[in-house]
């Protein structure tokens, strides 16, 4: 970390970390203290906490530490942690970085805002931590290299929340566009929600909470005066989040390139439309169509739910489909719909997205949303959302991940930090 924040000032303390009696002694076989990974949770709001439960709920996973900016959310997580273990070791921290300097810990889980994904993921990645991290991978192209960088470099597990891998009607639904039902496919349609927050206007400069650090809580991303604005309603914020379109793009999207086989790569034109609301602080379109183009001809189509079906659905040459949400799944034909998956054929296994980052841990093999197929998801929905702010063609090379002839719009696909942070 270029901030000035060494390892070495951080474990200065030494003793101040302390011993943790992980589990008791009489505890003996596959969940032997030997053989349990030892977690620190870092964001524990909505989506962390929930994720936080999960793996509280796993008896070969000991959570030892929770970290957030908001004082209330980490002492409202240290007591969910120490009544499931029954004792007082769970450690707050307000600094991620004294967490992942820590050796003790095996693992982390990040689910911070958008703008921190990057900077949170490679320091933990540096600091030796394999990483279940939250969608959508990074808030901009560049970061989402840096952050597959770091975790390769240092041989890190990464298991990004795409969770809806992990469902069964998802995997039954790309494992028959996978194994050739379809025939060729022509066209994808990825739904995503629309909406989000307006009332620009009546925003206004209020004192910060006193339980909220809000420089740390900004981070890398510029200055902003405290207008209440935080918490779940930052998404709408293109400082910090991506609206809709970056919410839902590493579920919905990550799902069409699933099918398509093209999750270590993407489409190589962008274009599109979308209505901004220019005033105020919520900048993020809250309707969107955009339409891509991959180089074997396939043309994809991501655009909000009121304009086309929610969820993913891909289209055969034929004219047959197959379409998949959360919880349902349906397709042209009744032939489609009873086919089976043979012996032999492509198939996709899951015993749930947090235990199977669990097993990836132990067993170091790649898990269903690593780093790079992670960072390709996210990629189709920054290059939208450069399409949509430029409002002319992006021609997009995923090879060399470069913007062809377009300078204007290649000043999109990252920013520069807000001092002192830097990516590792």
């Amino acid at each position: 970390m270029k901030n000035g924040i060494s390892r070495r000032a951080f474990l200065g303390a030494g003793a101040a970390f302390g011993a943790f009696n992980l589990v008791p002694g009489s505890v003996i076989g596959a969940n032997a203290p030997s053989n349990r990974i030892v977690m620190g949770m870092i964001g524990v709001g909505g989506m962390g906490n929930g994720n936080m439960g999960t793996f509280l709920g796993m008896n070969d996973v000991q959570v030892v530490a929770v970290c957030d900016v908001n004082s209330n959310k980490t002492a409202s997580a240290k007591n969910k942690v120490d009544r499931r273990y029954g004792n007082k070791d769970c450690r707050e921290y307000h600094d991620f970085r004294e967490l992942c300097v820590r050796d003790d810990v095996d693992a982390v889980m990040i689910a911070t805002p958008d703008h921190w994904h990057a900077y949170v993921g490679t320091f933990a990645a540096s600091h030796g931590k394999d990483i279940y991290g939250e969608k959508p991978f990074t808030h901009d192209l560049l970061e989402g290299r840096a952050l597959v960088r770091a975790v390769e470099r240092n041989g890190r597990i990464w298991q990004t929340g795409s969770w809806q891998r992990s469902q069964s009607e998802m995997r039954h639904a790309v494992e028959l566009v996978r194994n050739g039902r379809l025939g060729k496919i022509a066209r994808v349609v990825v739904g995503l929600p629309s909406g989000g927050r307006g009332g620009n206007k009546g925003l206004t400069v209020t004192p910060v909470p006193k339980e909220l650090d809000w420089n740390f809580w900004l981070g890398p991303a510029p200055w902003r005066e405290f207008t209440g604005v935080y918490d779940w309603d930052w998404r709408w914020v293109s400082d910090w989040g991506g609206g809709q379109l970056m919410d839902w793009i590493g579920h919905h999207g990550d799902i069409a390139q699933w099918g398509l086989g093209t999750d270590r790569t993407g489409p190589v034109l962008f274009e599109g439309t979308a209505p901004y609301d220019r005033e105020g602080i919520y900048d993020t379109p809250k309707s969107y169509r955009i339409e891509c183009e991959y180089a074997n001809g396939v043309k994809l189509t991501v655009a909000d739910n009121h304009q086309v079906r929610d969820g993913a659905t891909w289209y055969g040459e034929n004219g047959e489909w197959v379409w998949v949400t959360r919880g349902r799944w349906d397709a042209s034909t009744p032939a489609l719909k009873n086919a089976r998956i043979e012996a032999g054929e492509i198939r996709f296994k899951s015993p749930g997205h947090q235990r199977q980052f669990i097993d990836c841990v132990k067993s170091r093999k790649t898990t269903l949303t690593p780093a790079e197929v992670a960072h390709r998801s996210a990629s189709i929905g920054h290059l939208c959302q450069i399409a949509l702010k430029t409002r002319r063609k992006i021609r997009w090379n995923p090879d060399t991940e470069t913007i062809v002839d377009d300078a204007e719009a290649s000043r999109l696909l990252g920013r520069a930090p807000r001092g002192p942070w830097a990516l590792c």
